[in-house]
């Protein structure tokens, strides 16, 4: 309920210790637990993570959104809590926020800047601490009480026992946990059946498991019986009003574009450009809100397989590559050869195109030796090297998504490597380093960026489509973002053009 510029949103964050004690099975579990008491569940997640949001997605039936003061600034953060829960098709009764790592864990040398303590100060959202007690008992009490009293700020409302090898064993821990006042809201037993595979960068993505939803209702199942759900939403119901207003892709857009870009086009009107986002098994990772952005800029977003569809979508006038694992299904890209070709002609004619970690990859002329499409010089392979942290870039360039000297927050995270490295025409750089492809037209890079953070690189984007899709329309060569023909200097087959 809205009063005023305050707005009632019961809400909880489910945290722990450390990674591994089980704060994505608790809190997707919770999600649906909720949903089927008739609940609708808003789900978030701090941090970049893709992957949780898709199973939260799974549980709610509502897009699974993040919340990263890295990558959008403090001051967005109620505001896209609020615009998730409050999304269509109907306000939500309760959101469940899962953190990160440990509650207290955030950017190396930022003292907790964007750890999960830190996103429950900014909302004002008490804690369900989940806690693995399979190696431990009354010593677990220690641990929860230095969870509770390390910041006094941080209030933790509840705790649930996960991995208890016995009734006897969760009885001895709950008389420890007694006297700190905190109390246990829930025990789960040790169970092998809701453990999601794993492999290189996480949890195996919902989206890739046939068998994930059968998994969930078994989770489900599992949280109902073993957690006082009516405990959660009266702990939940204990987070006051939030203050401000609430995040519109409308909103963010207007004077998104600096005065050094390119004009602002109008994009109403019956025939609106298509923006082709990848899809399917291979292409899981995006922002919910990226896709609101474009939709608002005038885009009609068509989602495609790289996997399986033999075209790009009819009036495809630019193309977004995300995240996901196309290291994975590296045979199965190359297999596609009719998509392969549809996107290599596409880029060769200038078709504005931004691709994000494994879209950098797909671009790439080869990915562990299959072939790619060709449209970076470079070869990309498998790394025994994770490659992991947040990013504060700058461009180094004018190109598609942005002017020089613009600085962005970013976030990398994978296992491969691109060879030969990155050069005179890299997207971003850091310091002594440069990182990805960029011109006028297209912007290939590892680093993934929110775009609800930086709106002006939607805007900026959605603008050159436009004019390629009314550049199609008159019968002209398209131009990209600084006038120039877009096949001018489209870097294709590993030269620029």
């Amino acid at each position: 309920m809205v009063t005023g510029s305050r707005t009632d949103l019961p809400r909880l964050v489910v945290a722990a210790p450390a990674s591994g004690h089980g704060k994505t099975t608790v809190a997707t579990g919770l999600m649906a637990a909720l949903r089927r008491r008739g609940l609708t569940v808003s789900g978030h997640k701090v941090g970049p993570d893709y992957i949780d949001p898709g199973y939260h997605e799974l549980a709610t039936g509502r897009p699974g959104r993040n919340l990263d003061p890295h990558l959008v600034g403090e001051d967005r953060i109620v505001p896209l809590l609020l615009h998730g829960a409050q999304a269509a098709p109907r306000p939500a009764a309760v959101a469940v926020i899962e953190g990160v790592m440990g509650l207290y864990d955030g950017q190396i040398g930022g003292d907790g800047f964007s750890s999960t303590a830190h996103v429950a100060g900014l909302t004002d959202t008490p804690v369900l601490l989940v806690v693995d007690i399979s190696h431990a008992s009354r010593s677990i009490a220690a641990v929860v009480l230095g969870m509770a009293t390390f910041d006094p700020s941080v209030r933790i409302g509840g705790v649930i026992l996960n991995k208890a090898g016995s009734v006897r064993h969760s009885d001895e821990v709950r008389r420890a946990l007694e006297p700190l006042g905190i109390p246990v809201l829930g025990v789960l037993s040790r169970d092998d059946e809701v453990t999601a595979p794993s492999r290189h960068l996480g949890l195996v993505p919902a989206a890739e498991r046939p068998g994930a939803a059968g998994s969930l209702d078994h989770l489900a199942d599992r949280l109902a019986a073993s957690v006082d759900l009516d405990a959660v939403m009266r702990l939940a119901h204990t987070a006051p009003p939030l203050s401000g207003p609430t995040w519109s892709a409308e909103e963010a857009l207007v004077g998104g574009l600096p005065d050094s870009g390119p004009p602002a086009l109008s994009l109403s009107g019956p025939r609106r450009p298509v923006v082709a986002v990848a899809g399917g098994r291979a292409f899981t990772f995006r922002y919910a809100e990226t896709v609101e952005l474009l939709d608002a800029a005038g885009c009609d977003v068509a989602v495609f397989d790289p996997l399986a569809d033999s075209a790009l979508p009819e009036g495809t006038a630019g193309v977004y590559l995300g995240g996901g694992f196309p290291e994975v299904h590296a045979a199965g890209l190359a297999a596609n050869r009719p998509m392969l070709a549809a996107l290599r002609t596409a880029l060769g004619a200038g078709v504005p195109t931004v691709a994000e970690c494994a879209g950098l990859l797909y671009l790439c002329r080869t990915l562990d030796g299959a072939p790619m499409i060709g449209a970076v010089p470079a070869d990309a392979a498998m790394s025994p090297r994770l490659t992991l942290g947040y990013r504060r870039v700058t461009a180094g360039s004018t190109n598609l998504l942005t002017a020089a000297g613009t600085e962005v927050t970013a976030h990398e995270f994978h296992r491969t490597t691109v060879t030969p490295g990155f050069g005179a025409a890299a997207a971003w750089t850091w310091g002594d380093s440069v990182e990805g492809f960029a011109t006028p037209t297209l912007h290939a890079s590892y680093l993934h960026t929110h775009w609800a953070g930086h709106p002006a690189l939607a805007a900026r984007f959605a603008a050159v489509v436009a004019r390629v899709a009314r550049d199609a329309r008159a019968g002209r060569s398209s131009t990209g973002v600084d006038g120039r023909p877009a096949s001018g200097d489209q870097i294709v087959h590993g030269h620029m053009r």
